[in-house]
């Protein structure tokens, strides 16, 4: 896996060989199953089922980490957090931020645009249950650091979408940067923010757009705007009017 990843010599080049990926048993058979047998809702739809690639600019600022796709969402739509609740919210408060053209994000070809924004997963396949074991995470993490090595040129901000992507977040500094992650760990928090030297991406986290912190309160439009206002600053954008 971390010589295939390597080998790859551009973003188009990697969302093929990320969608092409058999690695882990586990989750091939859950997602081609869930490809299969499908929700009640969609059974008319034909399903992704592969793994879900990054999405957004080549020239990124701004990197947003998940955790994995939705088993009907990403896994369903071929696009991440997209066909969802989850990215329903998201996608809502990046075009908010000026951070996306439209507020919806319903297939992949609905004519969603980024701008300075690439949105991953820190593990492409969606997992049972939406948990992926560590050694799926690590097995599934060269295509995460080939994905930052593309766009390091230009990455200033890093935000992790909840306690997984934050802890996925750390490894890429020794493997794509060279520097060694801060000891302790930093520990995640919504609002939490880290800052290196100007040499690595500052990170910030955020709770995850989940239905469950959605649904309940947790995380609230409100909370996201703050993230997304802040998050351009750091990168260098300024308030978006």
């Amino acid at each position: 896996m971390l010589a295939r990843a390597a080998r790859v010599g551009d973003l188009a080049g990697l969302d093929g060989a990320v969608a092409d990926c058999f690695a882990c048993p586990r989750l091939v058979a859950w997602r081609e199953e869930v490809a299969v047998v499908r929700r009640a809702a969609f059974r008319d739809q034909e399903y992704w089922g592969h793994p879900v690639p990054g999405f957004g600019v080549a020239d990124a600022r701004i990197a947003i980490l998940g955790l994995a796709p939705a088993a009907h969402g990403g896994n369903r739509t071929g696009r991440i957090f997209t066909g969802d609740r989850s990215g329903d919210v998201l996608f809502a408060a990046l075009h908010r931020a000026g951070l996306a053209n439209q507020p919806t994000s319903v297939a992949a070809d609905d004519g969603l645009a980024l701008r300075h924004t690439r949105i991953a997963a820190a593990v492409r396949c969606a997992p049972p249950d939406n948990r992926p074991t560590p050694a799926e995470r690590d097995t599934c993490a060269p295509w995460l650091h080939r994905e930052i090595e593309l766009i390091r040129p230009t990455l200033r901000v890093v935000v992790a979408l909840g306690a997984f992507a934050w802890a996925a977040w750390w490894p890429v500094l020794h493997q794509v940067y060279g520097v060694r992650p801060p000891t302790p760990r930093p520990a995640f928090g919504h609002g939490a923010h880290w800052s290196g030297d100007d040499a690595v991406p500052q990170v910030l986290g955020c709770y995850h757009v989940s239905q469950q912190n959605t649904f309940t309160g947790r995380l609230t439009p409100t909370m996201l705007d703050e993230v997304f206002a802040r998050t351009r600053r750091l990168a260098g954008l300024g308030d978006f009017r």
